[in-house]
């Protein structure tokens, strides 16, 4: 039966990375039964044109000579709110009519974020924002649930700002948190089932999130970590089991403290000195 993985949010930054990684692990497994499979990648993003370049960057890492075992198939999807949900469905559907397969990995990494005051942002985007990172991973996570078998997982990414309430990050801060509590109960229901489910909750990462989230005022995440390490970490503990995945020691600080800290304190002083975009 055909293995499918599943990445949203596939055009670049992290969602591009996973893909190549995980390109790399099945096309050089050394394990045979692994290395024998017939696998599919499916990158899921708006941008057709940004999906055709980054399936052709992970295809290039192969020797001409040595065609990949794995396909790299691509699908421009807006799969925002309800609507979005629906023709992820009817794409799921209609490769099922003609061919058995079961989804191996499923990552939610479509998202993005609006930066500023909640009364100075557009609720027309803060609503989109809801619709995307909330509403469109939970009606993924449940329409691919009769395609999981023992042994597959999900990860969805998450962040390290769903453990407090951030000023100037108001909405993006509560999805996220919506993601990280969702995820756990998941994790939970189908762990019997053999399925592991995940939680990725990153702290900055060098992406193109900064430019979305401040209008194109910061092109770049300050401090930013390197995706490729984020990814990489992600998915060794993702096979291991873990709930809730956190990559570096500061992170990992910064979600311990905030328990202590208290919820309104820490978005009080986020709101306060908070770099802004100019």
């Amino acid at each position: 039966m055909k293995k499918i993985t599943i990445i949203t949010g596939a055009s670049s930054g992290m969602g591009a990375e996973f893909a190549s990684q995980l390109f790399n692990e099945y096309e050089f497994a050394s394990d045979k039964k692994s290395a024998a499979q017939n696998r599919e990648i499916w990158l899921i993003a708006r941008s057709n044109e940004k999906l055709l370049q980054t399936a052709e960057k992970i295809l290039s890492s192969k020797s001409p000579d040595s065609p990949a075992k794995t396909k790299i198939r691509t699908f421009s999807l807006d799969l925002t709110g309800t609507p979005g949900v629906y023709k992820f469905d009817g794409l799921l559907k209609s490769e099922a009519a003609n061919e058995d397969f079961e989804v191996e990995c499923l990552i939610n990494n479509a998202g993005f974020g609006t930066y500023g005051p909640f009364d100075e942002t557009s609720s027309e985007k803060e609503l989109a924002m809801i619709e995307l990172n909330c509403t469109a991973l939970t009606g993924i996570c449940s329409c691919v649930l009769k395609y999981l078998n023992s042994g597959s997982q999900i990860i969805n990414v998450s962040s390290l700002a769903a453990f407090m309430p951030l000023g100037n990050f108001a909405v993006y801060a509560a999805t996220k948190a919506y993601v990280l509590s969702f995820t756990v109960a998941l994790a939970a229901e189908l762990e019997p089932k053999g399925i592991k489910v995940c939680a990725l909750c990153p702290g900055s990462v060098s992406t193109n999130f900064a430019n979305v989230a401040s209008n194109g005022k910061r092109k770049e995440v300050l401090h930013g970590r390197d995706p490729v390490k984020v990814v990489r970490h992600c998915l060794k503990k993702a096979k291991k089991g873990k709930k809730i995945i956190l990559t570096f020691p500061k992170w990992k600080f910064l979600s311990f403290a905030s328990r202590f800290a208290g919820k309104f304190t820490v978005a009080k002083l986020t709101y306060k000195f908070a770099k802004r975009p100019h």
